[in-house]
């Protein structure tokens, strides 16, 4: 490894060197806006990946140490701030909302962290071009509100869009729920900002320097999904879209999982462009609670008790609810182990879920059977937005698609979704108070490899952990498959060992089908180590960018590709 990686890599300076660095960076931002404290360090020293929540609620509070965190104003701070960074040899990584989930911008390095979230404003907004100009700090519920106050709309919804930022979604490449009509984050991207390595304060708009710098490459995309391992994203220019004059949300129960991908995959490649197609497989849709009379029936008790004890329904109820349904639908004649929880469906966080749930996920082989054993049956949530006219025309379009491949459940099912879909990100919690972990995997491929990679990634996974998934962010040649698996342990090193084990299985899986490891969360340091096999030749290039944008390697090192060395 070369030596000044090494540097770089070292643990945390020494208190003498450390309190000069912090006395450097408070002359360039402010002693306000650099924060040491314990409870900062704490606060910033994660992300919400899994594998840290396993260490915290274990007692690990604290694995890795930054030695301070930054908030600077502008970019002209954050160039002084690198440079600071850049003469100490001391680590750097940006930091946008810590929403997170594969460690990208966890200071496993030490060093310091760069919240950019004071760099939020809308700076511009161009009505007869139709793009934004804002800080990547901006909150993207922030965002979208004040588009939405102004008649516009950014059509980005990650599930975590009350929680995450405009930095972190070009960081890390994210995809809203409505990317099958507005694309990905990267598809949205007209320009950006962005202070690399070197405090080089670079512009991708044309003529500004930035495109000659590249050599006819595309910096701008380059720059998108970096994950902080160029330089610090500080602005960017977004395409935007007139605010939709009408929603058309409705619900179908497709027969069987391959149906729904079909009826997918025809409603893409007819060039309709719904803002949300998504295909819940059969356990899935018994936790969405829709596909049937006896299921609405089943789905009406639920919320009667939900609105009874007052409290919104949490992820361990709802997968108890689904294991309580799957029990009696696939094995009628012996519940009674299961049957326990029922009165406490709809209390945000009941004992009697989350104990039962502990024991139920403790014996994934036997879930991930009574799974397979369901009857037949997947919800399909379709919506489109827009204005009125073009809008119904190619909503009526695809709902008679829709018939042929399954049954109108009518608009409850979609409204539903749409009313509640950002409820299960922030509802995970008790899992792991539980003993048990969750975590979701995001993978895509090509319609054709769409099923194997479903069937196959399902088998690898059974013996460690209970799965799910559901088949979203739909294209013309493919489509996202969003995988949720929990599972056991009986204590803190158990229960990392078989996270570890699980997230090995599934990505062994996946590469073994030849899809791609990521579609949207991005890679951090869960996927790093199979970024190789996933984009095979891409190293030179990362490397040389790294030879140009990040000489002395300081830029959140060891992230996206494992054990990065600057070249001499």
């Amino acid at each position: 490894m070369n030596p000044r990686l090494q540097n770089v890599a070292s643990p945390s300076p020494d208190s003498s060197s450390e309190a000069e660095l912090i006395a450097q960076l408070q002359e360039v931002v402010g002693e306000a806006w650099v924060l040491t404290s314990l409870p900062d360090r704490i606060a910033y020293a994660r992300d919400c990946w899994p594998q840290g929540i396993i260490l915290v609620r274990g007692g690990t509070v604290m694995l890795y140490r930054p030695s301070c965190i930054v908030q600077p104003a502008d970019e002209a701070e954050v160039a002084a701030v690198i440079a600071v960074c850049r003469a100490a040899k001391v680590p750097l990584v940006p930091y946008g909302a810590g929403s997170g989930v594969c460690g990208g911008t966890v200071p496993d390095k030490g060093g310091v962290i760069v919240d950019v979230k004071r760099m939020n404003a809308v700076k511009a907004l161009d009505a007869e071009s139709l793009l934004v100009r804002v800080g990547a700090g901006a909150i993207g519920m922030d965002l979208e509100t004040e588009l939405l106050r102004r008649g516009y709309t950014l059509g980005h919804y990650p599930s975590s869009l009350y929680c995450s930022s405009v930095g972190g979604y070009l960081a890390a490449r994210s995809a809203g729920q409505q990317s099958s009509r507005f694309g990905k984050i990267e598809d949205m991207v007209q320009t950006l900002r962005f202070v690399t390595g070197t405090g080089a304060i670079m512009d991708t708009a044309p003529g500004a320097g930035a495109d000659r710098w590249g050599g006819g490459l595309d910096l701008t995309q380059l720059v998108i999904g970096s994950e902080g391992t160029l330089g610090v994203i500080t602005e960017a220019t977004l395409r935007i879209h007139p605010k939709a004059e009408v929603q058309d949300y409705r619900g179908y129960r497709c027969p069987t999982i391959e149906q729904g991908v079909a009826a997918q995959r025809e409603i893409m490649q007819a060039g309709l462009r719904p803002c949300v197609i998504r295909l819940y497989d059969e356990f899935d849709t018994l936790i969405a609670g829709h596909g049937g009379k006896e299921m609405e029936k089943e789905k009406e008790k639920e919320d009667k008790h939900r609105k009874k004890r007052g409290g919104a329904l949490g992820l361990p109820d709802r997968l108890m609810a689904g294991i309580y349904r799957a029990a009696k639908r696939a094995l009628p004649q012996d519940v009674s182990w299961i049957q326990g929880v029922v009165p406490d469906f709809g209390s945000s966080v009941s004992r009697a879920a989350i104990g039962l749930l502990s024991r139920a996920i403790g014996q994934p082989l036997i879930l991930n059977q009574l799974s397979d054993a369901l009857p037949g049956g997947c919800l399909l949530v379709i919506g489109f937005e827009g204005p009125d006219g073009p809008t119904q025309r190619e909503a009526r379009a695809a709902y008679d698609i829709l018939d042929s491949y399954g049954f109108d459940l009518g608009k409850g099912p979609g409204e539903h979704w749409l009313k509640n879909r950002f409820n299960v990100s922030y509802k995970q919690s008790p899992m792991f108070d539980a003993g048990a972990f969750v975590d979701t995997m995001e993978v895509a491929t090509t319609w054709s490899n769409l099923l194997p990679l479903y069937y196959t990634v399902k088998e690898a996974v059974a013996e460690h952990a209970f799965i799910m998934a559901h088949f979203s962010h739909a294209y013309n040649e493919g489509a996202s498959i969003y995988f949720t698996f929990a599972g056991f342990g009986a204590d803190t090193e158990e229960s990392l060992a078989n996270y570890k084990a699980t997230w090995a299985a599934a990505q062994e899986a996946v590469l073994s089908c030849n899809a791609t490891v990521s579609h949207h969360h991005g890679v951090g340091i869960s996927k790093a180590a199979n970024v190789p096999r996933d984009h095979r030749g891409g190293r030179p290039l990362f490397d040389a960018l790294k030879v140009g944008l990040d000489p002395d390697g300081i830029m959140n090192p060891g992230k996206v590709w494992t054990q990065v060395e600057v070249l001499p």
